[in-house]
């Protein structure tokens, strides 16, 4: 094979991303198979030192960048890399979401979209512009398209369109392409030449939070059961047993079922008022579906948490928090893929990451549309792209 095509990474977090960036020739739910792709990372950057040592374990030969990116030069990052303007095939990465996401929705600079780390989109975009390279991919929570932030995804766009591509987004589904987890993510994706990016088409079904229809001709999606079923024997770690508060109610609660189970409505005790809290309270994955989204930063009683039920050492019945094993597997990660730092950190580099599946089929589409993957036609995501929209910025066009 042909000398691989570097990449740039930004934001590039424990390396999800990279991971799919490089596995991106695999078939969907390839489940540990190893084929070589057209990329490589060149270079990646991120401003927690703690995820670049994940970054470094699982890509040691990669060489990395730890800073604020606000103050990191294109040159120095081209020069890490070890190409020139133009030469780097991708620029890939997600900006933080935290100023995007639901998760503390009740702070004014949320609401408001003043967050500053808002800004950290800009340079994103600062850095394809100088660069330059043949394509781009940007990754973010689904927030970011929410009316809250349309000041922020018009400001990006019309940069990306200034810079001399055009960009296209969509929020797609992790579990519409074989990861067991209903996890949304935006990818906005543009290529230097003008062509259109086209999203690959959904290779799996189901139902979600939101709907109970689903595609048979589609396959079923992949269930958390079938996920992480196998890893269910073995002790505890410490940390893993829920104790506190409401760690009797959340043993009671049901597969599948929330705090809303001990409200007047449901069958356990009639404790909350009924959609008083975020539905993630005391939630408990169902075996039979796909987990639903793993956060960054829960806290004691956001879920999921596992299904069964494990004793304390006083013999009690108590729910658990799920292994980093467990949490791996939802997110297709390799097995052996290395997260270094404590339980908090470990899930938050693993919640800021893209789902394998879902970043392999997006990379996947955009290197056969550039030429640079070939796959059987079996394999080939295809589908007409009349459902994007077009946004006209100065006199280039933009389609969103």
């Amino acid at each position: 094979m042909a000398a691989q095509l570097p990449v740039l990474s930004l934001f590039s977090g424990a390396g999800c991303l990279d991971l799919a960036v490089e596995r991106c020739a695999e078939p969907i739910g390839a489940n540990g198979a190893r084929t070589e792709g057209p990329f490589t990372v060149a270079a990646a950057t991120d401003y927690d030192a703690r995820a670049l040592r994940s970054l470094q374990a699982n890509f040691p030969g990669v060489p990395t960048i730890c800073g604020d990116i606000r103050e990191l030069s294109t040159h120095e990052l081209l020069d890490t890399a070890g190409v020139a303007k133009g030469e780097a095939e991708l620029v890939v990465g997600g900006p933080p979401c935290t100023p995007f996401s639901k998760s503390g929705f009740w702070l004014e600079e949320k609401r408001s979209s003043t967050d500053p780390n808002a800004s950290l989109l800009d340079e994103y975009a600062r850095i394809v512009a100088e660069a330059q390279p043949r394509a781009f991919i940007l990754e973010n929570v689904q927030g970011l398209t929410y009316a809250t932030h349309k000041a922020q995804l018009s400001r990006v766009l019309e940069q990306l369109t200034g810079a001399g591509y055009r960009p296209t987004y969509r929020v797609l589904m992790a579990a519409d392409y074989g990861d067991p987890q209903l996890r949304r993510r935006v990818f906005i994706v543009g290529r230097r030449d003008g062509g259109d990016f086209r999203f690959p088409e959904p290779t799996h079904s189901g139902w979600s939070e939101h709907t109970r229809t689903f595609d048979p001709t589609k396959k079923p999606y992949v269930t958390a059961g079938s996920a992480i079923g196998p890893l269910l024997s073995g002790p505890s770690a410490p940390g893993e047993i829920v104790e506190g508060t409401f760690a009797d109610l959340l043993a009671e609660v049901p597969p599948g079922q929330n705090y809303l189970w001990h409200t007047e409505r449901y069958g356990g005790r009639d404790v909350f008022k009924w959609r008083s809290r975020y539905w993630t309270f005391l939630l408990r994955l169902d075996p039979d579906r796909p987990s639903s989204t793993l956060q960054a930063q829960p806290g004691p009683w956001v879920g999921p948490f596992h299904w069964e039920n494990v004793r304390n050492d006083e013999g009690i019945p108590r729910a658990r928090r799920l292994s980093q094993a467990e949490l791996l597997r939802l997110m297709s990660l390799p097995d052996d893929f290395l997260v270094k730092g404590d339980g908090a950190t470990i899930r938050r580099q693993l919640g800021n990451a893209v789902p394998l599946q879902l970043g392999m089929a997006v990379v996947g589409a955009l290197a056969e549309q550039l030429g640079v993957l070939s796959r059987p036609a079996e394999q080939r995501d295809e589908r007409p792209d009349d459902r994007d929209a077009v946004l006209t910025v100065g006199a280039s066009r933009a389609t969103v």
